[in-house]
């Protein structure tokens, strides 16, 4: 056993999965934000191209990262891959929805604060996407 090996195993031993989580996401957004970038401006790609390359590696990244490292599953990678492209899908939704109503209804308390609410309304989408997100995955995707 390799020494980064056993180092993995001890961290994933004293912490939970939600922080493992946040750690895959960080990873996986530096990932397909590198690769958007390199893509686009050194081997010229488009915007489009860029991103929905860029996204989909995140996203791979993401699947494989939280399948191995997250969530320690057995499942299938046929059918939690299925349900991980489903789960983004919806918890994307909800978040949209949730986040913009939030920013709709509540515009009068947004614009009292140093916030536009586009940016709140992308804040809190956020939170609601990774909290949602996990949970979606732990309970369902990866079981």
């Amino acid at each position: 056993m390799n020494t980064l090996t056993l180092i993995l195993e001890i961290f994933q031993k004293r912490t939970n999965s939600f922080i493992r989580f946040l750690m895959v996401g960080l990873v996986n957004t530096a990932a397909g934000l590198s690769i958007m970038l390199l893509l686009m401006n050194a081997a010229g790609f488009s915007y489009r191209i860029s991103t929905f390359f860029g996204n989909s590696a995140g996203a791979f990244l993401s699947f494989y990262l939280n399948r191995s490292f997250t969530f320690q599953s057995n499942a299938s990678s046929k059918k939690s891959g299925i349900r991980f492209i489903a789960a983004i899908l919806v918890c994307y939704l909800f978040s949209f929805s949730v986040s913009h109503l939030l920013t709709t209804q509540y515009n009068q308390f947004f614009s009292s604060l140093p916030i536009n609410g586009k940016n709140a309304a992308i804040l809190i989408g956020t939170g609601i996407y990774s909290i949602s997100n996990y949970f979606v995955q732990k309970l369902y995707v990866f079981k």
